[in-house]
């Protein structure tokens, strides 16, 4: 199949045919805007121009992030006779030219990086970087004529890509081309129609609308909106179901949060919720939950529980209290990823209408209806001032975090 360029991806491979790319070149913009595959080409085609003795480096949050957004959609683009890599060694080939591979997960990766001379370096996902790794980045592009090309969506106007580069763009050897969703010519008109439907609020202005805005007001802003459309008064054929726990202290609530699931994850609902601020103890609080396992195993199929880990004691006690009383369970330790990717995820599912909450489970309306984004900071931060029920979203993040990539994939293939 003939690719169709748009013309913003023309312009980009225009300078990489006439040589003047600046020294750095970020493309942002909306999700499935082109911007990655165009960059991916750009790259390959600019480093095979450049000296064979050089050094290059491609780099992303993480290694595994790196592997799949670049390192084989490259592969795919040009052939593994053209391009090989291994993880394992941090090493790749592309064009006869060494390749490092690196993730920058934290502030502390700019120290591998240090006394290298970089021809040049491609970055995905720009804004996920500690500032200090792309600071000694480009501190390392020290090679005649050597250039950074990076990837990036919207985050902040306060993150430090926007206030000390993009601002400052025109006094810098800088470009920038923002990309939108609308610019990609080969996506199928449902597929876009579909895509928009995933993301709202800040993550819609971000991810589609590709702005820089700052996360402000409702976070779940579509259910505050219309929360009776999320809302069940019946519950359909669940298949199976999990349940999240999150434990109180410092006057906090301990919560329990079951969640079943339609054939094919094609329905994500909250079936039954606990919530307590009551003072009770490992023992006390163990056989509050097998009373609550108890009364919903008669009617669903629940396969694991997954509580917060940073309570191994209170754990444990669930766990032998389980034995105890002859029920089967395994329950393990919640995952805890970034919380703001439990938010989009389900900022996702309100957007696709994916996720329904049964109509007794007043605290997890209440908690969805009110929660709010902090103000003041530079980061995405979810307001937990103690008045805020942050208990049962975790809770609730927790029981299905460990099928989020099942789901999203879910989804996504129903989308097409």
């Amino acid at each position: 199949m003939t690719q169709t360029y748009n013309p913003k991806q023309k312009d980009f491979l225009k300078r990489i045919q006439s040589n003047t790319l600046s020294r750095i070149n970020i493309l942002e913009g909306s999700v499935s805007s082109g911007k990655t595959w165009i960059s991916l080409v750009a790259w390959a085609f600019w480093v095979a121009t450049m000296p064979k003795q050089g050094l290059y480096m491609m780099c992303a949050k993480t290694l595994t992030t790196l592997k799949n957004n670049c390192l084989l959609p490259l592969q795919d683009l040009i052939g593994e006779s053209n391009f090989s890599f291994s993880v394992s060694t941090k090493e790749g080939l592309l064009f006869g030219r060494t390749i490092l591979l690196e993730g920058a997960a934290d502030a502390k990766s700019e120290g591998k990086i240090r006394g290298l001379t970089l021809q040049g370096a491609y970055c995905d996902e720009l804004t996920l970087f500690p500032k200090d790794f792309f600071t000694m980045l480009l501190s390392r592009l020290r090679a005649p004529k050597a250039k950074l090309i990076a990837t990036t969506n919207p985050d902040n106007p306060m993150h430090w890509l926007m206030t000390d580069y993009i601002k400052k763009q025109n006094d810098l050897d800088m470009l920038v081309i923002k990309f939108l969703i609308d610019d990609n010519l080969i996506l199928p008109s449902d597929y876009v129609t579909n895509i928009k439907k995933e993301y709202c609020g800040v993550y819609y202005d971000r991810f589609i609308l590709g702005n820089w805005v700052a996360a402000e007001g409702c976070i779940y802003n579509k259910f505050t909106a219309n929360p009776q459309n999320y809302v069940l008064h019946k519950v359909p054929n669940i298949i199976f179901a999990t349940i999240g726990i999150d434990f109180g202290g410092n006057g906090s609530a301990n919560t329990f949060q079951l969640t079943g699931y339609t054939q094919g994850l094609k329905q994500v609902i909250t079936l039954d919720e606990y919530y307590s601020k009551d003072e009770l103890d490992a023992t006390q609080l163990a056989n509050e939950f097998c009373k609550f396992v108890k009364k919903n195993q008669l009617q669903y199929k629940i396969l694991e529980a997954y509580a917060d880990s940073a309570e191994q004691t209170i754990i444990r006690s669930f766990k032998n209290e389980l034995a105890k009383q002859g029920i089967a369970l395994v329950v393990k330790n919640a995952r805890k990823g970034e919380i703001t990717e439990r938010i989009r995820f389900y900022n996702m599912m309100f957007g696709c209408d994916a996720y329904k909450i049964m109509s007794h489970c007043k605290k997890t309306i209440e908690a969805f209806q009110n929660a709010v984004w902090q103000q003041g900071t530079t980061k995405d931060i979810r307001l937990d001032d103690g008045k805020m029920n942050i208990d049962t979203l975790d809770a609730q993040e927790y029981s299905t975090e460990s099928l989020m990539q099942q789901i999203t994939q879910a989804i996504q293939v129903r989308s097409e």
